[in-house]
C-alpha cells in the first residue's frame, strides 16, 4: 500500500512539470538534423524553415548536416534523440524508400512521429552536353549500345528509383549508379566525369538554366512551369509515369502530440509564407500543408509503393 501511495505521489508530481514542459515550449535551441549535404534542396529546406523558426519563437535553431548513406545516418541520429521536440529530422523521401532497400537501415518507420510534409519537387534527368541524345528515348537507345553510367543523389533516393525503373525495368538496359549527394551528382555532370544524373529538380534548375548541363525529361505528369521546354516521362515513352521528391519534417517516436502540433502549425505557416514562396518557386518546390494526421496516412502509403518499385527493380544495398 505504501509503495502504491508513493509511485502515485511520484506520478503527481512529475506530471505537472511534464505539462508545463510542452506548455513553454520551446524553451532552448533546436536542432535540425538534415540527411543531405549542404546545398541539397533538403538543406535548403531545413534552412528556411530554421531561420523563420528561430525568428518567430526567439530561439536558436542550429543546423547540423549529417550526410551519408542515402539519409540512414541522420535517421539514425535523429532516432536517438529525446522526444522532446527539441531535435528534429528534416530529410527527403528516402527516408521511406531504405526501410525496403535495407534489411536493416537501422531504423522503423514506426520510430518517428511525421510533424510535417515539407516542399515537393519533380525528379529531373540530366546530362552533359556532350552526350548525343536530346531526348529520353534516344538517351534509352544510346545506352542499349554504349555503356553508361548515371550519378544520383544517392542510393535509395527516389531520382535512384527512377533510373532503374526507366532503364532496367522498363527497357531492359543495364546501366551503372553512381550514388552521390544531390549537389555533387550535377557537379559531376558538369564536369563530365558521369554523362547523366538523376537529381530532384530543385537542385539541377539552377545548372540548366545556366546551359552547363541539358535536361532530358521531369518526372512530373504535366510539365514544370520552370523547365516549360523540358518533355516528362510520360510523354517519353511511359504513359502515366509520375513521381517526385519531397522534403519533410520528423522527430523522435514518442514526442508529445501537443509539441508535434505546435511544430506542424509554425513550419506550414512559414513555407506559406511569401518570402518562402518566393524563394522555393524559382527551384520548382511546391508545398501544400497537411497536418500530421494527413501526413501519417500518405506516408504509410508511399512505403508500400515505393517496397513495391524496390522489389521491381530487384534493387538491395545490403
Amino acid at each position: 500500500m505504501r509503495n502504491a501511495f508513493l509511485i502515485l505521489s511520484g506520478a503527481l508530481t512529475i506530471a505537472p512539470s511534464f505539462v508545463f514542459a510542452q506548455s513553454d515550449y520551446p524553451n532552448r535551441p533546436i536542432r535540425l538534423i538534415v540527411a543531405f549535404a549542404p546545398g541539397s534542396p533538403t538543406d535548403l529546406v531545413a534552412r528556411v524553415v530554421g531561420q523563420n523558426l528561430g525568428d518567430a519563437w526567439g530561439k536558436a535553431v542550429v543546423v547540423e548536416n549529417r550526410p551519408g548513406a542515402g539519409g540512414i545516418i541522420a535517421s539514425q541520429t535523429a532516432k536517438r534523440s529525446n522526444p522532446d521536440g527539441y531535435t528534429i529530422l528534416v530529410t527527403s523521401t528516402s527516408i521511406a524508400i531504405n526501410v525496403s532497400l535495407h534489411t536493416d537501415p537501422g531504423y522503423k518507420m514506426s520510430d518517428f512521429a511525421a510533424i510535417a510534409q515539407g516542399p515537393v519537387t519533380p525528379n529531373l534527368i540530366t546530362v552533359h552536353p556532350s552526350v548525343k541524345a536530346t531526348t529520353l528515348q534516344e538517351l534509352i537507345a544510346l545506352a542499349k549500345t554504349t555503356p553508361m553510367s548515371y550519378a544520383s543523389s544517392g542510393a535509395g533516393t527516389a531520382p535512384n528509383l527512377n533510373m532503374e525503373q526507366l532503364f532496367t525495368v522498363r527497357s531492359k538496359v543495364n546501366i551503372t549508379h553512381v550514388p552521390m549527394g544531390p549537389p555533387q551528382a550535377v557537379s559531376a555532370v558538369t564536369g563530365n566525369q558521369v554523362p547523366i544524373a538523376a537529381t530532384a529538380m530543385a537542385t539541377a534548375v539552377p545548372t540548366v538554366k545556366a546551359g552547363r548541363i541539358r535536361a532530358i525529361a521531369v518526372t512530373s505528369l504535366a510539365r514544370s512551369t520552370i523547365l516549360p521546354d523540358v518533355a516528362t516521362v510520360a510523354e517519353s515513352g511511359f504513359p502515366g509515369f509520375s513521381d517526385r521528391t519531397w522534403f519533410s519534417f520528423f522527430a523522435p517516436a514518442g514526442t508529445p502530440p501537443a509539441i508535434v502540433n505546435k511544430l506542424n502549425a509554425e513550419i506550414n505557416r512559414i513555407l506559406q509564407s511569401p518570402e518562402s514562396r518566393s524563394r522555393l518557386d524559382t527551384l520548382s518546390l511546391e508545398f501544400v500543408p497537411r497536418t500530421p494526421a494527413e501526413f501519417t496516412t500518405a506516408l504509410k502509403a508511399e512505403v508500400v509503393s515505393y517496397a513495391k518499385m524496390v522489389k521491381d527493380a530487384g534493387l538491395k544495398a545490403d
